[in-house]
């Protein structure tokens, strides 16, 4: 008796069985095991890993001080990029919300224009900005409107798989009690869908707004408009201190940008 006494109070307590540590352990060697894989396949040259923080302080002494030079063509730039991503995110509200109607399973008028919904809001979000902004630079030529395009392509997915979801969450009965009067499908939309997602609305688009700042601000690398012209333009000249003012202005407006979101959200939410 005082032997199985003893035994009971040499018990150490464990989280895992020695099943579930031997399961964890060999997940563990696994993913080990592809992430070293992953490294050796993509071929990494390992001197210029190590020179790195070389190069960077001799990048960054040449970029030091940032040059005034061109400032004004700067601004102009930053102004631009800012058009850009308010133009796309207002054109996006306009295509996004139709598609975000039919892709909610609440709302969708049939199977067919659910899966078509979804299909486009997965089709937007699978293709990052900059190959969006590749195509229309493609078809449309450098400029302001293929990245204006780039982005609202890009921006549908975001805004309509949100807008999608919070439809999807609303309370059902004021859209019951108005079916029961008779009320056609716009005034049902209208008054009974439309005022339980405002707020939500609101957020997601001030939110994407920020974020369509910060994508436009890149945009200009393959043509697309914006200060990224400018500052691939200053990269391919050498032009280090004017890269560095170019890059504190990026910050600075990014910043801008999430300052004025932050406010907006505020006053909404």
């Amino acid at each position: 008796m005082v032997d199985h006494a003893q035994r009971l109070a040499d018990r150490v307590w464990q989280r895992y069985d020695r099943k579930e540590r031997l399961i964890r352990y060999a997940v563990l060697l696994a993913t080990l095991m592809v992430v070293f894989w992953a490294v050796r396949d993509i071929d990494i040259f390992w001197p210029w890993v190590w020179d790195a923080p070389n190069q960077i302080s001799n990048l960054g002494a040449r970029m030091w001080p940032p040059s005034a030079a061109g400032l004004s063509g700067i601004l102009n730039a930053l102004l631009e990029t800012v058009h850009i991503a308010t133009l796309a995110t207002f054109l996006t509200i306009f295509l996004a919300l139709p598609v975000a109607y039919i892709a909610a399973q609440n709302t969708t008028p049939n199977r067919a224009c659910l899966w078509l919904g979804r299909f486009i809001l997965v089709s937007s979000r699978s293709v990052n900005t900059i190959i969006w902004a590749l195509l229309f630079v493609a078809i449309f030529g450098p400029g302001v409107l293929a990245g204006i395009l780039a982005i609202v392509f890009r921006s549908i997915g975001f805004i309509g798989k949100l807008m999608g979801e919070a439809i999807e969450e609303i309370d059902r009965r004021p859209v019951e009690a108005m079916e029961a009067t008779g009320a056609s499908k716009a005034k049902v939309v209208a008054y009974a869908i439309v005022p339980q997602v405002m707020p939500a609305f609101f957020a997601i688009v001030v939110l994407r707004w920020d974020i369509n700042i910060r994508e436009s601000t890149v945009l200009g690398l393959v043509g697309a408009g914006g200060i990224g012209v400018i500052l691939q333009g200053a990269i391919d000249t050498f032009a280090w201190p004017t890269v560095a003012t170019i890059l504190i202005a990026i910050i600075v407006l990014v910043l801008l940008g999430e300052a004025i979101t932050s406010l907006l959200r505020s006053k909404v939410l």
